[in-house]
């Protein structure tokens, strides 16, 4: 630990600092936030519950099982894409002298020890180690959507009992919601991947691009053009 210590600069650990926090910090907002004003998230979800709903008054649903389906597939993909970068950073590990020796040669380049390579690889690995997780839970969650589904009540066996329809969409729809934020989650995890990337050239701009993350990610849950249209689309439903 000492030998690290004395390899990686107090200026890489602010900015390692900086990503945990801005990462952290920016979830935090994000949930608590979703709760008091328009988001993506929030308007989605009301989505879910009346798809979940009108799914009730369907005696086919086929359609639903194969839109469901398409939203598994899209997160299946994310976590083995997960599982073939582990393994890329992995091997990166294994030839972190080969690695040092290319990034030398490069003006600019901050990463010029094999500790300290090893360190910023191994902040990566950990980083999709958490995606894996989050997408393949996220798929649990859908798969548990799908068996809803399949147990769900033909409308004539519930027709006039509001109470037991709004209780399956409420329900059906927030598990669906549960999935979809854990996916979110394991997508924002790439996001904060890309900004470590520049680790690798210099600590400052490690900084720089994990704000621009944070303000990117920021913008398009609470002020993107798709808000507002699902915002508008929610006014005509109403």
């Amino acid at each position: 630990m000492n030998e690290l210590t004395g390899v990686v600069s107090l200026f890489d650990w602010l900015a390692l600092s900086n990503l945990i926090v801005l990462w952290l910090g920016y979830t935090t907002f994000s949930y608590h936030a979703g709760k008091s004003r328009p988001c993506l998230a929030g308007s989605l979800a009301l989505y879910r519950r009346d798809w979940m709903y009108r799914l009730l008054g369907r005696d086919n649903r086929i359609a639903d099982a194969s839109l469901i389906f398409s939203l598994r597939a899209s997160v299946s993909f994310f976590a083995s894409t997960s599982i073939l970068v582990m393994a890329g950073l992995i091997t990166g590990i294994a030839a972190s002298e080969e690695a040092v020796g290319v990034l030398s040669t490069m003006p600019f380049v901050s990463t010029n020890t094999r500790e300290l390579w090893e360190l910023k690889v191994l902040v990566m690995l950990v980083i999709f180690v958490y995606t894996f997780f989050e997408f393949t839970w996220s798929l649990r969650l859908y798969n548990f959507t799908c068996v809803l589904v399949g147990s769900a009540p033909l409308m004539q066996d519930i027709s006039g009992k509001k109470s037991e329809q709004k209780a399956f969409a409420d329900k059906s729809g927030h598990i669906m919601t549960l999935a979809a934020n854990h996916f979110n989650y394991g997508l924002r995890g790439y996001y904060f991947s890309l900004a470590t990337l520049a680790w690798f050239i210099h600590p400052g701009l490690f900084m720089f691009t994990t704000m621009a993350v944070v303000m990117v990610l920021y913008r398009r849950e609470f002020h993107s053009s798709v808000l507002h249209a699902l915002e508008q689309s929610e006014k005509h439903v109403n």
